[in-house]
């Protein structure tokens, strides 16, 4: 059986070698290849295209990308022809893996969706389209399950992968002992996991901490970014400023469980630290072009996935609004100086942990993804 897997982004990157080894623990015969990324590729699945070439924020941005991305979608129409899969499954990822839906669909494949993309947020006509294309879909939100079925589409919610990937992670004391050494409040800054993000919010983020410090000088910082940042080179940048930030490569969990408050862009991050009780500010800003074509065609009130889930603000988010440091250290300093608000959202946050289902996700997709491409073996048997 030949399953290719497409994971456009990091995040999908990841979910995807997790689904890889749950299917080979289920059926180790099974071909797999990839879009994928280093999680991916050490997972030991074929890259037949490097995500990290392709993978990029907004609009505008992706403009200046469109040559890498129509190269990508040659190479990966090419290797799909002469391998003829019997299943595609698309993560996240949306308008690369649309297109690549109605190909997979013409050489008789079936289509897959693990993790939907976000029309429920915005550009909500795609639905019907992702009805037509679909042979099944594993969600991972709670709400999702209810917004396809509005639409007469039924999809399987099976909770969502980072309770299996943060499942054995060190717990709070220990996190602490390594990063939280001191009597005030660490703060962490999360800009991102692209280069591209690190660039447009270090120094938002920075002015955050300048501002933080003058009102709270006992106030610590600690910036997590992934391995494909150059921590050094950030570490050195934050030196200049004579700033008590730390930087720490690869190790984002453990930094956001001993931080007393975060500043992080909005995305998945988000539902990670929810999963980890740290109270948060969540922001996110883009180009103008990418801005104003946004807040056409958004139509949910809120950004922040823990927000999102709880359809209310148990999060404060600055999306909508343009974030500023200045503003974002305002509202950190409310926090901070009240200890009652940090225990309230940390009390939030674990029932939002609470609805995002138990461990073995990764496993329940495998079976969905196994069932459904026997069904294109059997026919062509």
């Amino acid at each position: 059986m030949e399953i290719f897997i497409s994971a456009g982004e990091a995040s999908g990157d990841l979910h995807g070698a997790n689904l890889a080894r749950a299917i080979w623990a289920i059926a180790p015969q099974t071909n797999l290849s990839c879009l994928g990324g280093p999680h991916m590729k050490s997972a030991g699945v074929p890259v037949i295209v490097d995500n990290r070439k392709i993978s990029v924020v907004g609009i505008s941005e992706a403009a200046a990308q469109i040559r890498s991305i129509y190269g990508a979608w040659v190479k990966i129409r090419s290797y799909l022809l002469a391998n003829r899969p019997s299943i595609v499954v698309l993560i996240d990822f949306p308008d690369f893996n649309l297109f690549l839906a109605r190909f997979a669909k013409r050489i008789g494949a079936r289509v897959y969706f693990y993790i939907s993309p976000q029309v429920w947020a915005w550009r909500k006509k795609r639905v019907k389209k992702i009805g037509r294309l679909m042979d099944g879909m594993a969600v991972i939100l709670p709400f999702e399950k209810d917004f396809y079925a509005s639409y007469g589409i039924e999809v399987d919610y099976v909770g969502h992968p980072l309770v299996d990937s943060m499942k054995n992670l060190p717990d709070k004391a220990q996190c602490d002992q390594v990063y939280h050494g001191f009597d005030g409040p660490l703060v962490g800054l999360l800009p991102g996991s692209r280069r591209k993000e690190v660039e447009r919010f270090f120094d938002m983020l920075m002015e955050a901490a300048r501002c933080i410090l003058k009102s709270m000088p006992e106030a610590r910082f600690i910036m997590p970014v992934a391995s494909s940042i150059d921590a050094r080179e950030l570490q050195s940048r934050v030196s200049r400023r004579s700033m008590p930030v730390q930087v720490v490569s690869n190790d984002t969990h453990s930094v956001v469980r001993a931080c007393d408050l975060i500043l992080t862009k909005t995305g998945t991050v988000t539902l990670e630290a929810a999963i980890l009780e740290t109270p948060m500010i969540a922001f996110y800003k883009v180009s103008r072009v990418t801005r104003r074509i946004v807040e056409a065609l958004v139509t949910t009130e809120f950004a922040a996935l823990p927000n999102l889930i709880a359809g209310r603000e148990i999060v404060p988010e600055f999306a909508r609004q343009e974030p500023t440091g200045q503003l974002l250290a305002e509202c950190a300093l409310r926090l901070l100086k009240d200890p009652g608000l940090l225990r309230e959202q940390r009390l939030e946050l674990r029932r939002i942990r609470g609805q995002l289902g138990s461990c073995g996700i990764s496993d329940r997709v495998a079976r969905l993804v196994l069932d459904t491409a026997l069904q294109v073996e059997r026919k062509r048997q």
